[in-house]
């Protein structure tokens, strides 16, 4: 969703917003994603709260097989391309028998980052795999038409979240693709005081905790429900 450029600086050095690649390493495999700054802007770099939530993923051996799940404003593809990863393994702190379904990924941007990211969702998955991860435009609340209400077990979302204007549609978006069984995941760093007025407002909507905090990369993440619903993963 973000293709206005943050100021430089916040903790980022030039070298890592002008990067032309970075490089990671989940689900068992060494990702390597192409970065594009000057092009567009926060929509091509690699921010501190898409890796803490694929390590959060990872670490807490959430089992995304035969789940359907999206992610908002994926820029450069990270996440989307780790949860299509880790949809096909089975935890090992898992111990009943599930389907052996792969996870439904949809990776969702504005049209001016699809080729970009599609570029990248595609150099990181395995031939196999391919299949399993849809690349999709959705430019919050504008583009729901396209998506069936209430049709994902997961909504994931990293650093989506500062931009006052967009607030509003992107709670509109998530009541669209929620149903009183779906998880919200936002990974977020709290700069200003508007991204605690989102807070507030996401809260007013749906049941919101805090699931973890990485005091290192001072990231959040939150986790909503429709009402006072609860499902774990």
């Amino acid at each position: 969703m973000a293709l206005v450029p943050y100021e430089e600086g916040g903790g980022w050095t030039a070298r890592q917003l002008h990067s032309p690649s970075a490089t990671f390493h989940f689900a068992s495999r060494t990702i390597r994603l192409q970065q594009d700054w000057r092009r567009l802007g926060v929509a091509a770099v690699v921010w501190d709260a898409a890796v803490v939530l694929c390590a959060y993923l990872e670490m807490e051996g959430i089992d995304l097989r035969d789940r359907s799940v999206i992610e908002l404003g994926a820029g450069t593809g990270l996440l989307g391309i780790v949860v299509t990863l880790l949809g096909t393994k089975k935890p090992a702190r898992v111990r009943a028998l599930y389907s052996t379904c792969c996870a439904r990924v949809t990776i969702t941007d504005r049209a001016a980052a699809l080729e970009f990211l599609e570029s990248n969702v595609q150099a990181n998955l395995p031939p196999e795999l391919r299949p399993r991860a849809v690349v999709k435009e959705l430019t919050w609340g504008k583009d729901l038409d396209n998506f069936s209400p209430g049709a994902f077990d997961l909504i994931l979302g990293a650093d989506i979240v500062y931009l006052e204007e967009t607030f509003a549609e992107l709670l509109q978006t998530l009541e669209h693709l929620c149903s009183e069984r779906t998880v919200i995941l936002l990974s977020c760093r709290i700069r200003y005081e508007r991204d605690l007025k989102f807070l507030k407002m996401l809260r007013e909507r749906f049941s919101v905790s805090e699931v973890h905090y990485d005091s290192s990369k001072d990231v959040h993440i939150y986790k909503a429900q429709r009402g006072s619903h609860k499902d774990d993963f």
